[in-house]
């Protein structure tokens, strides 16, 4: 019988979303609901795991914990790409690695209403009601306004098109991005600078990588209107984060929308959460039940693919 650990399962929602009983007799599930950051306590808890089941980046998979999990033969990360799993280290170890399908268009739901929540004050009015206090702010409006989109990929053409959805004048940047092929999207292409310096709210969509791992660095922050506002529904390294926290501190930029982070979960006493000038979700872009159903449920096959020794969807070679 194979050891089975469900990683992160903060909803403690796992065995709900799937029908794990098919392979009753055949695996053991162990449901983790916390997350640990200690690298040691981390081997500690899964060192026994012939197949581990992480969601997302949550938890980290370099070389040094997969050199100390002997037992473990099999991976599976909810999504196709997860960078924080060392995939050719999988691969000298023979540790299969295989992924799920997701959904396209949940992330680029919460960065609306990441956008419509800092232009119209919702979380602060929210709490203002509960508190017997009606109307405190004065929010903006949304047409009109030019939205700066970092990476147009799928979701930030999905987002482009919620833009131009709502009139704003839509422009977009990314490494590759050329003028006709912005411009086939809907969409104005503009360099970083110009982008970040004109846009009133500049939302990011690129992939982390090396080559976007700190591209949102104190200069480019610089460049922002004080009335702008950030948004990252991506990774949290492609913005530096404490930069970020000096300059909402000073009120150089008017707030920032933030759903992800350098180390998650965030401390209770993290500066962005205790900024007047942030709203906070917590990694959630693809937190919607229809995605997990398809994580949980490819998840599932995984699992039992492997068991009758014909995995699907590998990663690794």
């Amino acid at each position: 019988m194979l050891n089975v650990a469900i990683l992160d399962d903060y909803q403690d929602i796992s065995l709900e979303m799937a029908d794990w009983g098919i392979l009753s007799g055949k695996i053991e599930i162990t449901v983790f609901n916390d997350h640990i950051h200690d690298q040691e306590l981390l081997i500690e808890r899964l060192r026994k795991f012939q197949v581990i089941c992480a969601m997302r980046e949550r938890t980290p998979f370099p070389k040094e914990v997969l050199d100390s999990l002997p037992n473990l033969k099999l991976l599976v990360t909810t999504g196709m790409r997860n960078a924080s799993i060392d995939i050719e280290a999988a691969d000298k170890l023979g540790i299969t690695v295989s992924g799920t399908e997701g959904l396209p268009y949940p992330t680029a739901e919460l960065t609306w209403a990441l956008i419509l929540a800092l232009a119209r004050n919702i979380t602060l009015e929210h709490k203002s009601v509960k508190e017997g206090v009606w109307q405190k702010t004065v929010g903006i409006g949304l047409q009109g306004k030019t939205l700066g989109i970092i990476g147009l990929g799928n979701l930030g053409s999905q987002v482009a098109s919620y833009g131009n959805a709502f009139g704003m004048n839509v422009t977009a940047w990314s490494q590759n991005l050329t003028s006709s092929i912005a411009k086939s999207k809907g969409v104005r292409y503009v360099p970083l600078e110009t982008l970040m310096s004109e846009s009133d709210f500049v939302t990011i969509h690129t992939v982390l990588s090396s080559r976007t791992r700190g591209l949102i660095d104190s200069s480019k922050l610089n460049l922002m209107k004080e009335t702008s506002y950030l948004i990252n529904t991506s990774r949290g390294p492609i913005v530096d984060e404490e930069a970020l926290i000096r300059i909402l501190g000073e009120n150089r930029i008017a707030g920032a929308g933030l759903d992800v982070f350098d180390l998650e979960p965030l401390g209770n006493d993290h500066p962005l959460i205790l900024s007047d000038r942030t709203v906070i979700t917590p990694h959630i872009g693809y937190v919607t039940r229809e995605t997990y159903k398809i994580f949980f449920e490819q998840s599932l096959e995984c699992v039992s693919n492997f068991l009758s020794g014909a995995p699907v969807r590998i990663i690794n070679s």
